[in-house]
């Protein structure tokens, strides 16, 4: 339910609904949508001849089936309902999981296979909707919707405060997802109190979408956590391992110091093991993580300094590198023994790819048209090709004035995420 209307203008938009169903006698479900502006006046946008995908918005609200009202009309029967007998009852909400990767564009579209997935079913009041399972495919050929994904409360800040939790114990891998971007939004101050319109993303995100952005204490809360962790990784290891090959961290001990990497900032670690409880110093600071720790499970549960958080770790290597799922963005941390940490300082830098004299597709789908030939000079901004995936066209430009050195894709083919298009010279 929107923060903006209010009952007058509702039922204005309702009465202007049915009267332009019977204008054209229509006798189905049916959805029509209204923009509205600043001053409340409505404008007639669309009407669709089917439910929406907003409809269980419609049905938690309201207490109403709707697939099963429509089925009835369709077989004949009257409506067993009067509008003034439709209730509005509490809040909810609906987020739209794709996949699509939130960090280009807002959301260019990704494909792969969910090698593992998991819906935050098992929680009270949230509904998803979806028609796929672990081990399908999103192709470039459909909509790359994964799922929608609905909470119900009685007040608005309980129904926000669900969602929050079904984004955090909702389990995507194999593809890229726009949870991040989803998250941040229902937690933006801005949304919360329903100051929004459809320049909200622009307006909040004016440099494009960068992720949760960490305070200190919350950096503090992943290095913590992160580090407690590596310790449990490596002491289920040694048990595993026995003494085949010599530990990496002292098994017999209940104290251990490590450095950690976040960003482009190294951190002083010390860890101490207490049962289930981890008290770790980060540069000093103390933070307590508490949890439980099963490294088969894709979520990690934790109390973090007596806060209740759910993390989920995606990634986690041999070399220390621990990918963390925390507040919805994903973070690495590198996790070392003070000795690696001392030696890794030695290890030569790689060398960044020089992007401004080669374009790489930014995502999966077929070339729709390729408007440069090798020698031909390009303007900084000029288009070089297009690609088109799930109904879209992105038109693919030259971030500098060059000449054109090899062209490696022609019409018709299809390309991936990352294949190079265009060198320039």
């Amino acid at each position: 339910m929107s923060t903006f209307l209010d009952s007058e203008t509702r039922r204005a938009m309702g009465e202007q609904a049915v009267q332009l169903a019977k204008a054209v006698q229509y006798s189905s479900a049916g959805t029509v949508e209204f923009l509205v502006d600043s001053s409340k006046n409505f404008y007639f946008l669309e009407m669709n001849t089917r439910l929406q995908v907003e409809h269980p918005i419609t049905e938690c609200i309201t207490g109403l089936d709707l697939v099963e009202q429509m089925i009835r009309v369709a077989k004949g029967y009257q409506l067993q309902h009067k509008q003034e007998d439709i209730p509005i009852n509490g809040w909810a909400f609906e987020s739209r999981v794709y996949a699509e990767d939130p960090y280009k564009s807002f959301g260019l579209p990704s494909i792969g296979r969910l090698s593992q997935y998991q819906e935050p079913t098992d929680l009270n009041n949230v509904r998803v909707d979806s028609g796929i399972e672990e081990g399908s495919d999103i192709s470039i050929y459909y909509d790359p919707m994964i799922s929608k994904l609905i909470t119900y409360g009685a007040t608005r800040a309980e129904a926000l405060a669900k969602m929050e939790d079904a984004l955090d114990n909702y389990v995507i891998r194999g593809v890229t997802h726009n949870i991040p971007l989803l998250r941040e939004i229902i937690t933006h101050p801005r949304f919360i109190s329903g100051d929004i319109s459809t320049n909200f993303l622009p307006e909040v995100y004016p440099d494009g979408f960068k992720g949760h952005q960490l305070q200190v204490e919350q950096q503090r809360e992943l290095v913590a956590s992160a580090a407690a962790l590596y310790i449990t990784s490596q002491l289920t290891f040694q048990n595993v391992r026995g003494n085949l090959r010599v530990p990496s961290i002292p098994v017999e001990s209940s104290c251990w110091r490590l450095s950690a990497q976040l960003g482009e900032q190294w951190h002083d670690v010390e860890v101490n093991k207490s049962g289930p409880i981890y008290t770790v110093y980060i540069d000093g600071e103390r933070v307590e993580v508490h949890g439980q720790w099963n490294l088969a499970s894709p979520l990690l549960p934790l109390t973090i300094n007596s806060k209740h958080r759910m993390l989920q770790c995606l990634c986690r290597d041999a070399s220390g590198n621990i990918v963390l799922q925390y507040l919805g963005t994903s973070f690495k941390v590198h996790i070392l023994s003070k000795l690696a940490a001392k030696l890794n300082t030695y290890m030569p830098d790689k060398v960044p790819e020089d992007t401004s004299s080669i374009l790489r597709s930014p995502m999966p789908g077929t070339v729709v048209a390729v408007t440069v030939k090798p020698g031909d000079k390009v303007a900084e901004g000029q288009e070089i090709c297009v690609i088109e995936a799930m109904k879209m066209q992105n038109s693919m430009t030259a971030v500098k004035q060059a000449k054109v050195k090899r062209v490696h894709c022609k019409p018709g083919e299809t390309v991936g995420e990352g294949d190079l298009l265009v060198e320039l010279e």
